[in-house]
């Protein structure tokens, strides 16, 4: 019986860890990972943006980010002449010492290629958590 609620215990702290935050609402610029609200705080950097509802609807170039695209997500163009502070998850995770292949949850979503780069405005809060054993970043948009 404590074998079967141990087990029990343990999936549950799993899933409540690994929980998406379906609200997040995920942008792409540039093949760089941000959030709609960041952009939406920086209007006056777009040049255009284009909505796509579903994970069917992604053109070729943003199908390897399909697995964040559930409740849609957005490309933007970005003005010529702005740059935007943009940073690896490997690098990210070397400055919060693990190693760089470890994967990283960015609103419960499962970011396995840390060589995926995302915009640091979206870097709201971070903390390093115990995932399957191993040490795991955990990065959330909202404070």
């Amino acid at each position: 019986m404590k074998k079967i609620l141990y087990s029990f215990l343990l999936l549950s702290s799993a899933m409540l860890f690994a929980q998406k935050n379906t609200s997040a609402k995920f942008a792409i610029a540039h093949d760089i990972v941000g959030t709609v609200d960041m952009f939406n705080a920086n209007k006056s950097i777009i040049q255009s943006s284009k909505v796509y509802n579903t994970p069917a609807s992604l053109p070729q170039n943003l199908k390897k980010y399909s697995f964040i695209s559930e409740n849609g997500i957005t490309e933007y163009k970005i003005k010529s002449n702005y740059g935007l502070d943009r940073i690896s998850l490997a690098s990210l995770n070397n400055q919060h010492n693990l190693p760089e292949t470890n994967p990283v949850f960015i609103e419960g979503y499962e970011f396995t290629d840390t060589s995926t780069l995302i915009y640091g405005d979206i870097l709201a809060r971070s903390e390093v958590k115990d995932y399957n054993g191993q040490k795991t970043l955990y990065i959330y948009t909202t404070r």
